[in-house]
C-alpha cells in the first residue's frame, strides 16, 4: 500500500491540474491502475526513445556506413528504410494486431526484435567493412523499422485503454524529454571527441539493443484490460475497410492533409546543414545534429505535451506556424549567402526541431483522441501507411535541390508549414469533446 500510495501522489504531482482525477474514456477498474501504468509507459517510452537517439538512421548509421567504406547509394536508402519500414506495413498489419486481445506483448516482442537487430548492426560494425557491410547494415535496419511498425500499431491502442484521454500526452512528453538527456550525453562524446568515434557508435548500438530489450520487458507489466478483437480480417479486407475510413471520415482526412504537409519538419534538416556548409558553416555535423534534437526535445516535449492534453490542434497549429517562420527565415537567408554566417544556423535548426517536437506531439495525442477503441488501431494504420508514401515521396526533394539548389527546397517546405496552418485550423477540438 505504501508503495501504491507513493506511486499516486507521484502521479498527481505531475498531472497538476486533475484533482480528483476523474476518467473520461477509460473505465473505472482502468482508471484505479492508472498512476502505475501511467510510469510504467513513461519508463518504456523513455528508454526506447533512448534508443532511437543511439541509432539514429539519419546522422549516427550514415557516418558508421560512411566510416565502414559502403557505397554512397546504399547510405541513401537509410532513412527511406528507415521510415517507410516503420509505417507502411501497419495498413496490412492492423488487422491481425486487433486479434490480441491485449496489445502489449506484440509491443513488447517489436520491441525485442529492434534490440536484436540493433545489435547485429553493432556486430556487423566490427566484423564487416564496404558493400557487404552497407547491405548487411541495410537489411538489419529494415527489419528493425518492421519490428518498429508493430509497435507503432499497437502503442496507441495500449496508451488509449491504459491512460486517460486528458493525461496521453503528457506521458508521451515526459517521456521524451527524460530520453533527451540520455541523447545529449552521447552528442556531447561525439562533439568533443571524447571517446574514439568508432568505438562510441559502436557501443551505443549494443547499448540501443539491450535498451529496446529492458523496455519491452517493462511493458509486459502494464496493467492492460481485454480489448475488443472484432475487425481482424485478412490482409487485402482490412487494407479495403481502413481506406474506407478514410473515404468517411471527414476529420481524418483533414488530420491526415495536415500531418502530410507537416513531414516537412522531418525533411528539412538534411537541407539545411547541405546549404549552410555551403555557405561556410564548420560544425562538427554529426554530434550537432544529435545534440540539437536533444536539446530541443529536452526544452519542449513535456509541455509540448501538457499543451497536447488540453487542445492537440492548438498545438499542430503553433507547430505549423514556428515551422513556416523557420523555414522561410533559413530559405531567405540561404538565398542572401549568410546563413553559414555566426551561430545563425543553429540556432534555425534548433527553433526547426523545437517544431518538429510540436508537430508528433500533437498529431499523436490528436489521433489518440479523435479515436475511439474500435477505430483507433485502423486510424493509426492508414495515417501511418499514408505518411510512408509521403515520406517516399519526399525522396524527389533531392531532385529539386540538384536542379534548383537546396535553398528552393526549404522555401518548398515553408510554403508546406504554411498550408499546414489552414489545414490544422478546420481540425476539431477533440479534447474538448
Amino acid at each position: 500500500m505504501a508503495s501504491r500510495s507513493t506511486t499516486e501522489k507521484a502521479f498527481q504531482s505531475i498531472i497538476i491540474d486533475d484533482e480528483g482525477r476523474a476518467c473520461a474514456d477509460i473505465p473505472e477498474s482502468a482508471c484505479k491502475q492508472e498512476p502505475g501504468n501511467f510510469f510504467k509507459h513513461v519508463g518504456a517510452l523513455a528508454l526506447t526513445k533512448s534508443a532511437d537517439g543511439l541509432i539514429d538512421p539519419k546522422l549516427v548509421l550514415s557516418w558508421l556506413m560512411t566510416s565502414l567504406g559502403a557505397p554512397v547509394a546504399l547510405i541513401g536508402l537509410l532513412v527511406p528504410v528507415r521510415e517507410a519500414g516503420a509505417l507502411l506495413p501497419q495498413l496490412l498489419t492492423a488487422g491481425f494486431l486487433r486479434q490480441l486481445q491485449r496489445r502489449k506483448w506484440a509491443w513488447a516482442a517489436g520491441s525485442a526484435v529492434q534490440g536484436l537487430a540493433a545489435a547485429t548492426i553493432g556486430l556487423i560494425a566490427i566484423s564487416m567493412t564496404g558493400v557487404a557491410a552497407g547491405w548487411a547494415i541495410v537489411i538489419a535496419l529494415a527489419i528493425l523499422a518492421l519490428a518498429r511498425s508493430v509497435c507503432s500499431v499497437c502503442y496507441k491502442d495500449v496508451l488509449g485503454k491504459t491512460i486517460d484521454k486528458s493525461r496521453r500526452g503528457t506521458a508521451t512528453g515526459l517521456a521524451g524529454s527524460i530520453a533527451s538527456v540520455t541523447v545529449i550525453v552521447y552528442a556531447l562524446a561525439l562533439s568533443f571527441h571524447l571517446v574514439d568515434r568508432v568505438l562510441l557508435v559502436t557501443g551505443g548500438l549494443f547499448l540501443a539493443g539491450g535498451v529496446w530489450i529492458l523496455s519491452g520487458l517493462l511493458f509486459t507489466t502494464l496493467k492492460e484490460r481485454a480489448g475488443a478483437t472484432d475487425g481482424g480480417k485478412s490482409a487485402l479486407k482490412e487494407a479495403l475497410n481502413n481506406f474506407n475510413c478514410l473515404r468517411d471520415d471527414a476529420q481524418l482526412r483533414r488530420f491526415i492533409l495536415t500531418r502530410g504537409l507537416l513531414t516537412a519538419t522531418a525533411l528539412a534538416p538534411p537541407f539545411m546543414i547541405a546549404v549552410g556548409s555551403r555557405a561556410g558553416e564548420g560544425y562538427d555535423k554529426l554530434g550537432f545534429l544529435a545534440l540539437a534534437g536533444a536539446l530541443a526535445s529536452l526544452c519542449s516535449s513535456f509541455v509540448w505535451g501538457r499543451l497536447s492534453d488540453r487542445s492537440s490542434r492548438k498545438v499542430l497549429i503553433f507547430s505549423a506556424l514556428v515551422a513556416a517562420i523557420i523555414l522561410a527565415a533559413t530559405s531567405w537567408l540561404a538565398f542572401a549567402g549568410t546563413l553559414g554566417d555566426g551561430y545563425i544556423l543553429p540556432v534555425l535548426l534548433f527553433g526547426l526541431m523545437i517544431a518538429y517536437q510540436g508537430v508528433r506531439l500533437g498529431r499523436s495525442t490528436h489521433l489518440v483522441d479523435m479515436a475511439n477503441e474500435d477505430t483507433r488501431a485502423a486510424y493509426t494504420a492508414l495515417s501511418n501507411t499514408v505518411i510512408g508514401l509521403l515520406l517516399l515521396a519526399g525522396g524527389g526533394f533531392s531532385l529539386v535541390a540538384n536542379s534548383f539548389g537546396g535553398e528552393m527546397v526549404l522555401a518548398i517546405m515553408a510554403g508546406m508549414s504554411g498550408l499546414a496552418i489552414s489545414a490544422a485550423w478546420g481540425l476539431e477540438d477533440v479534447q474538448r469533446s
